[in-house]
């Protein structure tokens, strides 16, 4: 079937309510919308962002108050919802898998290294558990698609100051090599099929006022298995679309290859 998938770092869902989100996913109109970064649990929520126009709601949510967590709005009904069955990641809410009938989704929050490499090993424990996860759908004849804000800028290309950040999380070369092992292992990165060119990015400092001036990083990715790339049309970077310190990116997939 196709499908256009939206992923959307929203740094605090309740916030992006205020800021436009449910006027973006109007517009927009995907049939799935992954969210990052949602920092709320359901219970918290307004009727409109717990079922907002056609969508059925799924969440994952942190123990830590205000902190991670995801969220996929989808009007596609998924086979089977479920966490990385893994404590030391479902307690962050850091990821959701959703099963459909051509595909499997996964809709995941990386964790950011933090300052010094504080949370390297975590974010890399992490990192391979989702190449598992892939690997082993992929061997069972799935297809997958994973989205998210990897909080990982791959290549000098994906940042606008390499040199200055180098040894910076998120840049840090485990993570970047993590990325490339990603990759190798049969993976495509979606927005690189179609554009090869710098200045695309993700995520801009807000303290930094970074966005007017474009000096950003590229974050947040839609993967695909190789098998799964044919049918991608188009994957898009909604830079123009405010209400975080991330933008939307869009995936298009057609019908069956």
């Amino acid at each position: 079937m196709a499908s256009t998938i939206v992923s959307w770092n929203v740094n605090g869902i309740r916030a992006a309510e205020k800021k436009g989100l449910l006027e973006y996913m109007q517009k927009e109109n995907a049939d799935i919308v992954c969210l990052q970064e949602t920092k709320a649990k359901p219970e918290q929520l307004s009727e409109e962002l717990l079922q907002p126009l056609d969508y059925t709601s799924y969440f994952a949510s942190a123990e830590k108050a205000g902190y991670s967590g995801v969220a996929v709005y989808t009007r596609l009904k998924p086979r089977e919802v479920k966490l990385f069955d893994v404590q030391e990641f479902d307690s962050e809410g850091r990821a959701l898998v959703l099963e459909y009938e051509d595909f499997v989704l996964i809709n995941g929050y990386f964790p950011n290294s933090q300052s010094a490499g504080a949370r390297l090993d975590y974010k890399l424990g992490y990192c391979d558990t989702v190449l598992d996860l892939c690997n082993n759908l992929v061997s069972e004849g799935r297809d997958v698609v994973l989205c998210g804000d990897y909080n990982i800028a791959h290549k000098p290309i994906d940042l606008a100051r390499p040199e200055q950040n180098e040894g910076n999380p998120g840049y840090l070369p485990e993570e970047r090599a993590w990325m490339s092992k990603f990759l190798d292992a049969g993976y495509r990165d979606t927005f690189r099929m179609f554009n090869g060119e710098g200045g695309n990015y993700t995520w801009w400092s807000y303290r930094t006022r970074g966005r007017e001036r474009n000096v950003g990083w590229r974050l947040d990715y839609f993967c695909v298995n190789q098998d799964l790339a044919p049918r991608v049309s188009s994957s898009e970077i909604r830079s123009q679309v405010m209400g975080s310190d991330h933008c939307p990116v869009v995936l298009r997939l057609d019908g069956e290859s």
